[in-house]
This record gives structure tokens, sequence and C-alpha cells, in this order.
């Protein structure tokens, strides 16, 4: 029986026969292809003239029912925030319900009850689920050497009939079923660039080559009949070789240029593999937040956090507010778990300067390990408008007078040196510009320049973007104004600060040059101007190489990454010919 006669019958069963249109939108195949299946299924006995399941169906129902489930949870945990522990992903709760747990009791729910959890990492934190579920542990005592082939190969003997699972899926409706007729592989409608397989016009999965996109894997699969006798001679086989130690248990399932299974197709965004803090938010905005951390730090019960609500998602943190005994606050978590740019003990160092300056927000709370931060709430502010020239003069009249402050701290940022630290992290000549080095080489002669002149270093925001001033609604006094989020302070130029909130708005040249005025009161001399035409260009490069960075991990940043390329290049040729012009001199 083809794979068409299948999903008809399938449909036929969990919904009734209605007519042969519906069959055809439900199979998503044309009304001629229906009709041909229908009537080659009356002619093999499994439908009567009424269109109703003869016995024979009912048979193949019985033999190919789900009657076990494997679920592979032995794998390394991943790190993930607040806290920046190992967790074992099984565990992870999302809607106050751990992962497994919900995959479990969405098995039940289909009568499967003969449940295998392959354990290893963590394993003593999976014991409950012998009680609670009356599940079996099988443990796997080589999960940090191999795969999850070897994983499936402790339990080879239960294959027939049973769903494989992994442990880091959620599932909005139930992926299960009481009812299944032949073995397939879950695959998302979406598509994706690393995954190896692809649904074809004969409903199969054929391996497609490693520059076209395929199907997402999901991983779930089920097995019955031939395709679980496979799979158990594969297992002995390859569980044996040591070429598939780092193997994925789907590798036995393909033969030459397809897959020995079927397809079942899942809706996109019906099922979410958990791999980092974003895939949790997408599901649960609130599943990680460390509500116990909160509640100690403020010297109240967890019940006292509420009306908790997510304000902003940023690239490495999100902020969420909340009330506590009539208080409003901040809490801001790190999405990322790790930042090599940032030290949460060195911002807390600065906050702790800037206490009671009237320069930051009122922070309560930071936590230097896992950068959790709980602040107050200000009422009644906006971020600053870098198009509008009021907000533009008040935030600069603000970062003078924080500056004029002349506050240090026991540590330095030094431009030069991250951008060689961050070309490490990425990756040596590996860059995705052309003409990098000659940039690079370009933008490192400036630092002569920028040597010779006075710096009166103090303690620098470093990252003074538009949406770090909060400007009152209702004081027009540029003294009211709060610079926010000082996760990259440390001691340097001043004037870096300045070409930092230029950089971030994508200021042209008349821009900066207003941006540099209201600084200095309309009172800089040619010499600064350069040197902040310095910063931009070297902050350009800075910035360019955290974006390529992160594109490592998957981090897009948009127009941002290019326009800060761009920056590094064309203020290099704005002070070489200003330079040039003014002072006879060549960077």
């Amino acid at each position: 029986m083809n794979i068409l006669k299948k999903e008809i019958l399938l449909a036929i069963i969990s919904s009734g026969y209605e007519n042969q249109r519906r069959l055809a939108e439900i199979c998503n195949c044309s009304l001629g292809a229906v009709n041909g299946a229908v009537k080659e299924l009356v002619a093999e006995g499994f439908l009567d003239n009424g269109m109703r399941l003869t016995r024979k169906t009912r048979m193949l129902i019985e033999k190919s029912a789900p009657k076990r489930a494997i679920i592979l949870a032995a794998g390394q945990g991943i790190q993930m925030p607040p806290n920046n522990t190992i967790c074992a992903k099984p565990l992870l709760k999302v809607k106050d319900e751990a992962l497994i747990d919900r995959l479990i009791r969405q098995l039940k729910e289909v009568d499967v009850n003969e449940i295998y959890v392959i354990v290893g990492f963590d394993k003593e934190r999976f014991e409950y689920l012998i009680d609670k579920y009356n599940v079996s542990l099988v443990v796997n005592t080589q999960y940090q050497n191999k795969s999850n082939l070897h994983s499936l190969s402790l339990v080879k003997e239960n294959l027939q009939n049973c769903y494989i699972v992994p442990c880091d899926i959620w599932c909005e409706s139930n992926p299960f079923s009481r009812v299944e007729l032949y073995s397939w592989y879950l695959v998302s409608q979406k598509m994706h660039r690393q995954s190896s397989i692809k649904i074809n016009r004969k409903r199969e999965l054929a391996v497609v080559p490693s520059e076209v996109d395929g199907n997402e894997m999901i991983g779930i699969s089920y097995l019955t009949g031939e395709e679980s006798l496979i799979v158990k001679e594969k297992l002995v086989t390859m569980d044996s070789d040591r070429r598939y130690e780092g193997s994925f248990w789907e590798e036995t399932l393909y033969d030459k240029e397809k897959m020995i299974v079927y397809p079942k197709i899942a809706k996109v965004n019906d099922v979410t593999e958990i791999n980092s803090f974003e895939d949790l938010q997408r599901i649960d905005d609130y599943s990680l937040l460390p509500i116990s951390e909160v509640a100690q730090s403020l010297n109240v019960t967890n019940e006292d956090i509420k009306e908790i609500t997510l304000m902003k998602k940023g690239t490495t943190n999100y902020s969420y507010s909340f009330m506590c005994k009539g208080i409003k606050y901040i809490m801001r978590i790190r999405t990322d778990t790790v930042n090599e740019m940032i030290n949460h003990q060195y911002e807390a160092d600065v906050y702790r300067t800037l206490s009671g300056r009237n320069v930051s927000d009122e922070v309560v709370y930071i936590n230097p390990r896992t950068g959790l931060k709980i602040s107050k709430y200000i009422n009644d502010v906006r971020f600053s408008n870098p198009q509008n020239k009021q907000d533009i003069s008040r935030c600069m009249k603000k970062l003078r007078q924080f500056h004029d402050m002349r506050l240090s701290v026991g540590y330095e940022f030094d431009l030069f040196e991250w951008i060689n630290y961050l070309e490490s992290l990425r990756g040596l000549n590996s860059s995705v510009y052309s003409d990098y080095e000659e940039t690079k080489k370009n933008v490192f002669s400036l630092k002569r320049y920028i040597d010779s002149q006075k710096k009166d270093k103090c303690i620098t925001h470093m990252d003074s973007v538009e949406d770090n001033f909060l400007i009152s609604q209702k004081d027009s006094d540029w003294e009211s104004i709060r610079i926010i989020d000082w996760e990259y302070a440390a001691m340097q130029d001043p004037h870096l600060d300045i070409a930092m909130y230029g950089l971030y708005s994508f200021y042209d040249k008349e821009q900066f040059d207003y941006l540099i005025s209201q600084y200095f009161d309309e009172k800089c001399d040619e010499k600064t101007k350069l040197k902040i035409y310095c910063y931009i260009s070297v902050a350009g490069l800075l910035w360019s190489n955290w974006c390529e960075y992160k594109l490592k991990d998957g981090t897009q940043f948009g127009e941002y990454s290019l326009k800060q390329y761009r920056y590094a290049k064309e203020y290099y040729r704005i002070v070489k010919k200003e330079l040039k012009e003014k002072e006879n001199i060549d960077v």
C-alpha cells in the first residue's frame, strides 16, 4: 500500500468519510489522485462500497498500533541564563511544565504507557519519573563520548511499533496518536539550510545536496513493520563501528539517496526544538525568570513579585517590568550565556561609583556573575530621538556634565586591543569583507594621531546610544535625563561617547558635526574634532568585528553591521584628507 492510500485511510479513521474533495484537501493532493486511490482501497478490501472501514483495515490498525516509546535524554545539558548553569534540557520548564513531563503526558494521552527514557547526564534528576509515570530509566554510561545512536542501541529490542522522541522538543499539539499505519519521521513545512532531507514529489524523504535547503528535521519518529527491523540491524552494526560514535540515530534511516520511512509534516511553529534562551522565550516569555532571586534581593516572597511584563528584547538581554509592594521595578536578564565584552563585576563597580549622583537609573541589585540587574522604574520617560536637535543638545549636555565629574574605576577599555581580540574569537583571516586587512591597516594607522591628542580619561559609557538616554516627559531640564545600561563602561577618553551616539543613529558627517558642536557648546577645536572622527572609524571597525563574531552563533544585525564597516572606511578617508589639507600630515 503506497503512502497516499495510507494517508487516506488515516483521514477516514480519524474524521470519517465526507467526500473525496475533502479527502483531497486533508491529504494535500489532487482530486484525481484521491479518486484513483479510493478505488484501489475498495478493490483491495480496505474500504467497502459505502466507504466504511473493513475488518482487513481494523486488523492493519491493530497490527501497527503504537505500543511503546523511547525518549532520548542522555545528552549533555546546555548553559542557560539567568544562572548560567549547565541544565539538562528535558527538565527545563515551559509554562510550568518540564519538557520531558509534557512529552510523557502526551504519550499517555494516546495510551502509550511502555516508555523507556535513556538518561546519562544528570541522570539522578530523572529518578522521579519512575514513580510519577511508571517509566523505565536506561542509563547510557558513554553519553559524553557517543551520540544518541548509542543510546537507541541500548533498547534496540523495543523498536517495533515504537515512537522515538528527542528530549528537547516542545509540541503545541499532541504529535502522537492511537492509530499509526506506517513508519514516519517528523519534519516541518519550514525549510532549513542545515537539513539533509526534503520531501519530493513521491512523498518521500530524499537526500538533498549541501547547498540546497531541506525540510527542517524535528526528530520525532515512529517505527513499525519492516523499518523497525532494518533500524535494529543497523544499530547493531553501527554501534560497534567507531566511525559512528558521534553519529545521530537518524543515520540508520538512510538508504542510498532517501530515507526508508515516510515524512510526517508538522505545522510551522507547532513544534519547537529548545537549543537556546531565545527558543524558550518564543514559547513562554517567563519560563526562565529568576523570581526567587529577585524576591530574595528585595527581601520579599515570590508571591510579592507581580504584574511581570516584557518591555524590551535586546541582542544580549531582555528587560521586564514588575510590581513589588506598590513599587515598580525593572529586571534585566542576560540572554546570551557568554559575552566576552561584558564583565558584570565591572558593571557593578560602575553603578556603585554612580550611586547618588543623578546620572543613571537607581540600581537596587546586581549579580556580578549572571548579570541579573534590578533597578527602580523611572516613570514618564522616553528614549532620546537622535533626529530631534533639542534632544541631541540635551543629551550631549548631560553627557558633558557626567564626564566633567571625572569619575574613575580600576580598568580601561582599549579599542585596538579589543578589535584584535574579537578577531581571534571570530577566527583570524575569516572576515566576510574581502578588503578587511587593508581596512584594518588603515584604521590602525589612526592610533598615532589619537595618541598625540590630549585625553583626560574618566569613566566612559562606551555604549552611549539613543536608547540609553531617558528623557523626562514632564521636565525639559537636561539635568533630569538619566543614562542607563552601563555594561560596557570603563576608563577611556570621554570624547569616544560622542562618536558612539552617532554610530548607532547612522549619522552622516553633517549630523556628526552638529552632535560634536552641542557637546562642546560650539567651541570644539579642529584637532579634537579630528580625534573624534578617528574614534568613529575605530569604533566602526570594533562593532563590525563584534557583528562578525556574533554571526557564528546565528545573530543577524541587519543594516547595522554594514554601516559600522562603512564608518571604519569612510572616516579613515575623512581624517586622512583633512590632515593632509590642514596640517600636511599623512597617517
